[in-house]
C-alpha cells in the first residue's frame, strides 16, 4: 500500500509542477498522503488511474507473474522457434509448391515475398507476444473487437496440425517399413500392379527393361511412387463414392505421433524446450547427407537446373504470386498465432531482432537445402524413366514421400540405416511444427479455463486432434487433405494475417504500435520495416486475396477437381473461420452498448459510443511486468512532466522503483 501511495504521490508532484527538495519532505509527505483518504486527496489523470488500478502488492505480483511460464534460456527459444519454423513446411511443403508452380518461376517471388512480408510479419508477430506476454487470443486486448482474430488463428492452426499429423503418421509407417531387409518402395510389387501401368524398380532405368511402352496405353512409374499410392495409402482420386474406411496402421501412427506431442507438452513450455535441442540439430546431420548423396546421382544437375532457371512468363501469373505468399506463412510459421505465443514466454528485454534475423536466414537456407535435394532426385527419376521432369511424377502432398526414399534407396551401404535416418529427421522436423501449433492451441485453452491444468488441456486437445486426423488415413485421405490444405490452411491463414496486420498498423496505431516496439527493443526501427508493415503487407495481401476469390479455381487431386460436395465442405470450413471473427466482434459490441446504454444516451451516441470502445486497448493490455508497465503507461505523460527516469531490476517480480531526475516545464 505505501508502494502505492508513494507512486502516486510522486507521479502528482510531477504533473502539479512541484519538486521534492529532499528525501526527508518526500518521506514526510508520503507520511501525510497515508494518513488520508487517497480518493479525497490525490486527483488523479486518466493515464494515472490506470497506473493505480494495475498496481499490486509484491506478494501478488509474484504471484502474477509466477502463472505463466518461461523459457529456461533464450537458445531454448530460438532453437524452439526454429524447429517450429523451420520443419515440414519447408522439407514437405516447399517442393512440392515449387514444383506445381514451375520450379525457379515460383523461386523468384517466394525469396521476394519472404524479404518483404515473411521476415517483417515474423518480428511483428515476435514483438507484440513478448511485449505484452499474452497468447495470440489475450494479445487482442489492443482491440477487443478484434479478439476473434486470435480464435480464427487458432482453428486454423488446429485444422493445419491435423493433417501435420497425419504426415507424421505416414513418416513413422516408412520408420517401421525401413527395418527390413529389402526395402520395400524398391522393388515392385505384383499386388500392387494396376492395368496400364508398368513399375521401374529403383537402381534400374527404363532401358534395362528391354521393352517399349505402346503409345499411352502403358505408363511408367517409379516403384517408390507404386508403393506410395498403393501400398500405404492404398489411395483412390475419386472420392464421389466416399473415402473409405481408415487404415488401420495409418491410423496406429496417427495415434502414436499426438501421443508423443502429449509426451512433449504436458508440461508446458517447461519440456518442449529441452526437446528442441534435438528437434531444431539432428535434421540438418541428416539432409546434409542426403544432399550429398543426391547430387552424385545422374541427371541430378538438370532437377537442379528446373529448380533454379525461372520461366520468366510464369512470373505474370498471379497464382505463383499467392502460392508464394501462403508458403512463406507454411515455412516461416506466421499467421498461426504460433509466433506470439511462443514470445510470450520470453523475458521483456530478450533481443527478438536477432532472433527473427537467424530464423529468417535459417528458414530460408532450409527451404533451398529441401528444395535442392528434392529437384535433384526429380532430375534422376526424370533420367530412369526417361521423363520430363515437370511430369515425372503425380504432384501433390506426396511428393517428400517419392522423391527422399527414391535417394535412399541409393546408398550402397546400409540404405535401412539411411532410411531410419531421415524418416526419423521427417518425424522430428514434423513434430517441432506440430509442438508449436499445438501449443497455441493449449495456451487459448488454458486462457479460458485458468482452473485447467497444462497437462489435462493438452491432453484435451490432442486427444481430439486425434479424433478429426482419422479421416485423413482413409483412402480418400490424400484428396481431403488437399481440400484442407487449400481452404482451411492457406486461405483461412491469409484472410487472418491480413485482419493481424491491418488491425494492429489502422486501428491500433501505427505510433503506439512503433512507440511500444521502440521501448521494447530499445532501438528505432527503420523506414524497411515501417514501409513493410505500414504499406506493403497491407496493400499486397488485399490483392492476392481478392485475386484468389475472384480467380477462384477448384481443388484439383491428380489433376482433376474434387466433387461439388468437397468444395462446399472446403468453404463451409473457410467461412467458419471467417464467422469466428465477426462473432466474437458482435459480441464484443453487443457487451458495450449494454454497458453503455445505462448511461442515458441517444441511441445513435450509444452506437457510435460503443463501437469506438471496441478499437480501444483495454487497461489489461501492457507489459506483464509492473515495473515495465509502469514506465510504459508514464511515455504518453513525459511530454507534459518532464523526464521521469526510473531504475528499475529487470525482469524482477519485486518492483523497485527509485526517482533519478524529476525536471519539469512549466
Amino acid at each position: 500500500m505505501k508502494l502505492k501511495l508513494k507512486l502516486v504521490e510522486i507521479v502528482n508532484r510531477l504533473l502539479s509542477g512541484s519538486q521534492y527538495e529532499d528525501k526527508d519532505e518526500t518521506q514526510e509527505q508520503t507520511s501525510q498522503t497515508v494518513s488520508q483518504p487517497p480518493a479525497a486527496n490525490l486527483p488523479v489523470s486518466e493515464s494515472q488511474a490506470v497506473l493505480v488500478n494495475n498496481l499490486t502488492t509484491e506478494q501478488e505480483q509474484e504471484e502474477s507473474n509466477s502463472e505463466r511460464q518461461q523459457w529456461d534460456s533464450p537458445v531454448e527459444f530460438l532453437l524452439s522457434c526454429i524447429s517450429m519454423s523451420v520443419g515440414l513446411g519447408n522439407v514437405w511443403r516447399f517442393p512440392f509448391t515449387a514444383y506445381e508452380n514451375g520450379g525457379g518461376a515460383f523461386l523468384i517471388p517466394y525469396l521476394i515475398v519472404l524479404v518483404l512480408i515473411g521476415r517483417p510479419l515474423y518480428l511483428l508477430e515476435l514483438s507484440i507476444g513478448q511485449f505484452s506476454s499474452s497468447g495470440c487470443v489475450k494479445i487482442w486486448d489492443l482491440a477487443p473487437g478484434f479478439r476473434g482474430i486470435g480464435y480464427g488463428q487458432s482453428l486454423a492452426t488446429f485444422i493445419v496440425c491435423c493433417y501435420y499429423c497425419a504426415l507424421i503418421g505416414i513418416s513413422c509407417y516408412y520408420l517401421f517399413a525401413s527395418m527390413q531387409a529389402v526395402l520395400p518402395w524398391t522393388v515392385c510389387h505384383l499386388e500392387l500392379a494396376e492395368a496400364g501401368i508398368l513399375c521401374l524398380p529403383s537402381n534400374s532405368n527404363r532401358s534395362e527393361l528391354n521393352m517399349t511402352l505402346h503409345g499411352e496405353n502403358l505408363t511408367l512409374v517409379a516403384s517408390s511412387e507404386q508403393y506410395f499410392q498403393k501400398g500405404v495409402l492404398k489411395g483412390i482420386s475419386d472420392i464421389s463414392d466416399g473415402i473409405g474406411l481408415p487404415d488401420p496402421a495409418l491410423a496406429g501412427c496417427l495415434v502414436l505421433c499426438w501421443f508423443i506431442i502429449y509426451l512433449t507438452l504436458r508440461k508446458g513450455v517447461a519440456s518442449s524446450g529441452k526437446v528442441a535441442y534435438f528437434t531444431a540439430i539432428f535434421p540438418y546431420m541428416v539432409m546434409l547427407t542426403m544432399l550429398v548423396r543426391g547430387l552424385m546421382l545422374p541427371g541430378a544437375m538438370e532437377g537442379i537446373k528446373f529448380l533454379f532457371v525461372p520461366q520468366w512468363e510464369k512470373l505474370y501469373e498471379p497464382r505463383v504470386w499467392y502460392a508464394a505468399v501462403t508458403q512463406s506463412f507454411f515455412s516461416m510459421g506466421v499467421g498461426f498465432g504460433s509466433i506470439i505465443t511462443f514470445s510470450s514466454y520470453n523475458k521483456f528485454n530478450h533481443n527478438i531482432y536477432k532472433d527473427a534475423t537467424i530464423i529468417a536466414f535459417a528458414d530460408t537456407f532450409t527451404s533451398t537445402l529441401a528444395g535442392v535435394i528434392t529437384f535433384s532426385i526429380l532430375g534422376h527419376l526424370a533420367y530412369e524413366l526417361d521423363s520430363p521432369i515437370s511430369d515425372v511424377i503425380k504432384s501433390g502432398t506426396g511428393l517428400a514421400f517419392i522423391s527422399y526414399p527414391e535417394v535412399v534407396a541409393k546408398f550402397e551401404m546400409a540404405p535401412q540405416l539411411f532410411a531410419v535416418l531421415f524418416f526419423l529427421m521427417l518425424i522430428t522436423l514434423g513434430l517441432g511444427s506440430a509442438v508449436g501449433m499445438i501449443n497455441v492451441v493449449i495456451t487459448v485453452l488454458n486462457d479460458a479455463s485458468p482452473g485447467l491444468s497444462k497437462s489435462v488441456a493438452a491432453g484435451l486437445v490432442c486427444l481430439a486432434g486425434a479424433v478429426v486426423g482419422i479421416v485423413f488415413t482413409t483412402p480418400g485421405g490424400q484428396p481431403l487433405l488437399e481440400l484442407v490444405d487449400y481452404y482451411g490452411g492457406s486461405m483461412l491463414i491469409l484472410v487472418m494475417a491480413l485482419l493481424e496486420v491491418m488491425v494492429l498498423t489502422w486501428v491500433y496505431g501505427r505510433g503506439k504500435l512503433i512507440k511500444d516496439m521502440n521501448f521494447m527493443m530499445d532501438r528505432q526501427l527503420g523506414v524497411y520495416w515501417k514501409f513493410c508493415w505500414f504499406y506493403f503487407i497491407p496493400v499486397t495481401l488485399s490483392c492476392i486475396l481478392a485475386y484468389t476469390l475472384v480467380c477462384y479455381k477448384p481443388v484439383e487431386y491428380a489433376h482433376a477437381p474434387l466433387p461439388l460436395a468437397a468444395q462446399i465442405s472446403g468453404w463451409l470450413i473457410f467461412l467458419f473461420g471467417v464467422m469466428v471473427v465477426f462473432a466474437f466482434m458482435i459480441k464484443q459490441f453487443r457487451k458495450q452498448h449494454s454497458a453503455i446504454s445505462e448511461n442515458g444516451q441517444t441511441w445513435l451516441k450509444t452506437i457510435w459510443s460503443a463501437a469506438g470502445s471496441m478499437l480501444k486497448p483495454l487497461d489489461t493490455y501492457g507489459p506483464a511486468i509492473m515495473g515495465h508497465r509502469i514506465k510504459w503507461l508514464m511515455l504518453d505523460d513525459q511530454e507534459n512532466a518532464g523526464n521521469i527516469n526510473f531504475a528499475i531490476e529487470k525482469e524482477s517480480p519485486m518492483l523497485e522503483i527509485h526517482t533519478i531526475s524529476k525536471t519539469v516545464e512549466m
